[in-house]
C-alpha cells in the first residue's frame, strides 16, 4: 500500500480546516489555572509531586485538545515541559499526543532531537514511528551535527508519511552566530541540501523547516531555496510576531507556512484573571481569533485555504 507523504498529509488537512494554524502546547506549570496547580504546587520536588503535575498537565490538555479538533491545523506539544517531570511527564506525554491524534489534530512534537547513527534511529522511532510512543506526524530536529544525523528521521518519514522541521532559521540572540556565519550564510547551505533530499518527493516534501516569525525579512529567499519545504514559524504572537510576519514564507498560493502559538493561546496576558472552570473555552476563544486573523490576511493576498 502506498503511504501518503507527510506534504500531501499537510496540505489536506490545511483543505480540511481552511487555516494552518498549530497551537503550542507548552504547560509552563507555573501558568496553569489554580485549581490545577494547587495539587503540585511546593511538592515538585517530590516523586510524588511530578506525577500529580504531570496528572493535572493532561486534565488541562485533554479539553483543550477537544475543543480545538476541527478548528485548527494541528498542535505542537513542547517535550521539556513534560519531560521535566521524570518518567510521569514522557507518560503524560504520549498521552497528550495520542488523544490530539485521536482527535484528527496533526501532531508536531517539538523535541529538536539530534544526534548520529544508531541513537538518531532511536530518537526517531520514538518521535515518528506508528509504533513508537510518540507515534507524532512530524518532529523538530537540529541538524547542525551534520546533515547525516537527519537521515534515520528521514528514513523513518518517508517509510510512515511522517516529517521533520529542520531548525535551520530560528530567532533567538545567539542564533545568527552559526546560521549566518559564512558566505553563503550556512542558513542557505543547509537549505540546498534540504532541497536536494526532498527532490523527488512531489510538490512538497517530507523535510520542512523552522524560520521564526521574526525572520520575516529572510523568508521569502529561504523559500525560493528549499520551495518543496514546509515551514514551520514559531514566534506568533507572545514573541512578538504577527501574523504578516507568520505568514511571510508561504509561496504564492499562501500554502507552506504554518504559524505556531502556544502562551498567548493556552494563557493569554499574565494579567488575565484565573479562568477558573472555563479555561478551554478560553483557549479555543483565543485560537479563533488568531484563525480569523489568518483568514484576513490570507483573503487580503487573495489565497483559498479551503
Amino acid at each position: 500500500m502506498t503511504v501518503k507523504g507527510f506534504g500531501a498529509r499537510a496540505n489536506a488537512r490545511l483543505r480540511d480546516v481552511g487555516n494552518p494554524l498549530l497551537v503550542g502546547l507548552d504547560p509552563h506549570l507555573h501558568r496553569l489555572p489554580e485549581a490545577f496547580r494547587a495539587r503540585y504546587e511546593g511538592r515538585l520536588h517530590t516523586a510524588a509531586g511530578r506525577a500529580a503535575a504531570a496528572d493535572a498537565v493532561v486534565d488541562f490538555m485533554r479539553p483543550v485538545i477537544a475543543g480545538l479538533a476541527g478548528k485548527v491545523w494541528g498542535v505542537k506539544p513542547q517535550s521539556a515541559f513534560f519531560e521535566q517531570l521524570g518518567g510521569p511527564g514522557f507518560s503524560a506525554l504520549e498521552t497528550v499526543c495520542a488523544e490530539a491524534r485521536n482527535a484528527g489534530l496533526l501532531v508536531v512534537l517539538d523535541a529538536k532531537r539530534g544526534d548520529i547513527s544508531s541513537t538518531a534511529a532511536a530518537y526517531a522511532h520514538m518521535s515518528l514511528h506508528p509504533d513508537g510512543p510518540m507515534a507524532a506526524d512530524a518532529v523538530t530536529v537540529s541538524p547542525w551535527m551534520g546533515v547525516d544525523t537527519l537521515l534515520p528521521f528521514l528514513e523513518v518519514a518517508k517509510a510512515h508519511g511522517r516529517g521533520l522541521f529542520v531548525l535551520a532559521r530560528t530567532t533567538n540572540p545567539g542564533s545568527a552566530l552559526l546560521e549566518l556565519h559564512g558566505k553563503p550564510p550556512a542558513v542557505a547551505v543547509l537549505a540546498g541540501e534540504l532541497a536536494a533530499l526532498n527532490a523527488g518527493s512531489g510538490a512538497w516534501g517530507p523535510l520542512g523547516v523552522v524560520v521564526g516569525a521574526q525572520a520575516a525579512t529572510e523568508a521569502a529567499h529561504l523559500r525560493s531555496l528549499v520551495p518543496r519545504a514546509w515551514f514551520l514559524v514559531p514566534g506568533l504572537g507572545a514573541q512578538g510576531g504577527g501574523v504578516a510576519d507568520a505568514l511571510a514564507g508561504a509561496d504564492a498560493d499562501g500554502r507552506g507556512a504554518l504559524p505556531a502559538a502556544a502562551r498567548s493561546v493556552l494563557f493569554g496576558p499574565a494579567s488575565l484573571p484565573d479562568p477558573g472552570d472555563g479555561w478551554a473555552d478560553a483557549v479555543v476563544a483565543r485560537a479563533g481569533v488568531l484563525v480569523e486573523k489568518l483568514r484576513q490576511h490570507a483573503a487580503v493576498q487573495g489565497w483559498s485555504w479551503g
